[in-house]
């Protein structure tokens, strides 16, 4: 989202899904789709086989849309800003690039143009591994697409450049006026089924709903009046991947978690243990007893997706119904009759009659919202923006200016990742899902028959890696980083590429972020998660 709003104004996928099918050329890099998405890896596999769109994916493991590709180039775990520089390269010094979109709707390719003059083909070889004709074959690929689509999810953004690691891909779509046109755009894929909604509503620290900025004193003043609350900092709050240091220095007494479980998903968990360890009062309100509820001193149970009304606004930034359909089991409520409980007990008074009447307030204090009810969306939903009831959506963002007027290039540099091997760490671990688990375990875990598929962690390893380190398939393996270790059963694997381990997170028993990096990228404060030096060992 910061990427992407640096670069344009405006923080979203920038088409719809059905619009990728649309696409000449689908470049899709850091996204395990069949697995992570696999509703939506059939829209890039039917394009692929019945519109012969060409796939050129970028991946370090070789996955299954690899199958499907045109062209499958494995970069070295993040290099991303090296390679994606390597293609515009190539796109500016053989004058692929549209020059009337660069021309009338971009500023900075000056500047782009002069960083990028020294990411040769050869030197995007020396530094990522993929081969300098294949660089070059790529940037014509996609350059020469009526239409190209970019997808990408956490294998870009989950990395200390992450933000820059967007910024690129934003600028190689803007280089080939691949915005505002069907079958174009940047699409960040979300990894949760309304992560776009808890951002579009203000689930940051630095804005509120709509992406109003705190910082905006017409805003503030403007929600101040609405909520009757004055005084509403002006300055941002933290993140998540903030807030643990503050505990363990002492800072945070005190931490509300709802819907999240960090003693599971959070980098560096021995330390993330420490932070929580030394609060004064966690509160954690959820549907199942997770490994963070545990923890708690009090637990609020909540409703699921099935037992409350309400929308969910998905990664095509389309806002949907959801309908109760049973109650929930218990003293289970709905997230936001809990929060309207605690803030009147409190002291200010929050009171409304159900789901719709909020769904009204966000309609007035979202610009974006504006035109979206639920009557509009009992049928269908629609894109936002909507800013008004006679506005159709958006299905396609920038088709004739971006947010903030002009597309900005950004000349970016390559910085290595934050760890790298050494003769006591030699092989680098990346993380991921698998198809039959959801994040952290909390509700597939407790299903049977997914348990069955997937019953317990294992390591991802090439069968020359497993030889070196005499390991067989099924064999306890024990995998340590400078932060820890856990052990998990060996998965020979052709998907694995030498030099590299992929463990799923979902398993909280061997969990791997024991051993990943909690190093930040200093703009979104994402953490490191797909870059880590570890050590092998047969754990037998």
């Amino acid at each position: 989202m910061a990427g992407l709003a640096a670069a344009f104004g405006s923080g979203a996928m920038t088409n719809t899904i059905g619009d990728i099918g649309k696409a000449n050329v689908i470049l899709a890099t850091g996204t395990n789709t069949t697995e992570n998405h696999p509703v939506l890896s059939s829209v890039v596999k039917r394009a692929v086989k019945f519109n012969n769109t060409r796939l050129i994916v970028f991946d370090p493991r070789k996955i299954k849309l690899t199958e499907f590709a045109e062209k499958w180039l494995r970069p070295n775990l993040g290099t991303d800003v090296a390679w994606i520089n390597g293609l515009m390269h190539v796109i500016i010094k053989e004058n692929l690039f549209d020059k009337e979109f660069v021309e009338n709707r971009t500023e900075g390719f000056k500047e782009l143009s002069e960083i990028t003059e020294k990411f040769t083909p050869e030197f995007v070889e020396a530094v990522t591994g993929i081969q300098a004709n294949d660089i070059i074959e790529a940037a014509r690929i996609y350059a020469s697409a009526g239409a190209g689509c970019i997808l990408y999810c956490m294998g870009i953004t989950q990395h200390t450049t992450g933000t820059d690691n967007v910024k690129s891909l934003a600028n190689l779509a803007m280089l080939c006026g691949n915005l505002g046109i069907e079958g174009g755009g940047v699409n960040p894929l979300r990894g949760q089924n309304n992560v776009q909604g808890a951002c579009d509503m203000g689930g940051l620290p630095n804005v509120f709903t709509g992406y109003l900025k705190v910082s905006d004193d017409n805003a503030r003043g403007s929600l101040e009046k609405k909520w009757n609350a004055p005084g509403i900092p002006s300055s941002p709050g933290l993140t998540v991947t903030e807030m643990v240091p503050k505990a363990i220095e002492g800072e945070i007494k005190a931490l509300y978690i709802i819907g999240e479980n960090p003693l599971v998903s959070d980098p560096d968990l021995n330390h993330a243990k420490k932070g929580f360890k030394n609060l004064d009062f966690l509160v954690v309100q959820d549907i199942f007893m997770t490994e963070t509820a545990k923890m708690a001193d009090v637990v609020l149970p909540s409703s699921c997706f099935a037992e409350k009304d309400g929308t969910f606004s998905n990664t095509e930034r389309r806002v949907q119904r959801i309908r109760k359909a049973v109650e929930p089991p218990g003293q289970a409520k709905s997230d936001w009759e809990i929060t309207c409980e605690i803030a009147s007990r409190m002291g200010y008074p929050m009171s409304y009659q159900n789901a719709n009447a909020i769904m009204e307030e966000i309609a007035e204090v979202t610009p974006s919202y504006g035109g979206i009810n639920y009557d509009r969306i009992e049928e269908e939903g629609l894109h936002w923006p909507c800013p008004d009831v006679s506005h159709p959506g958006t299905p396609i963002l920038h088709s004739e200016k971006f947010p903030r007027g002009r597309g900005l290039l950004h000349a970016i540099d390559y910085i290595p990742p934050n760890e790298h091997t050494d003769d006591e760490y030699p092989m680098y671990l990346t993380t991921g899902r698998v198809i039959y688990h959801y994040h952290t375990g909390t509700m597939t875990r407790k299903t049977e028959g997914l348990n069955e598929r997937s019953p317990e962690n294992f390591v991802e390893i090439s069968s020359d890696d497993a030889s070196t380190y005499g390991l067989e398939d099924g064999s306890m393996v024990k995998i340590a980083s400078r932060r820890g270790f856990i052990t998990a059963k060996a998965k020979i694997s052709s998907k694995a590429v030498n030099g590299t381990i992929f463990i799923p997170f979902h398993f909280a028993e061997a969990a791997a972020n024991k051993l990943t990096n909690a190093a930040l990228d200093p703009i979104s404060k994402i953490p490191e998660y797909k870059v880590c030096a570890v050590k092998l060992s047969n754990a037998a």
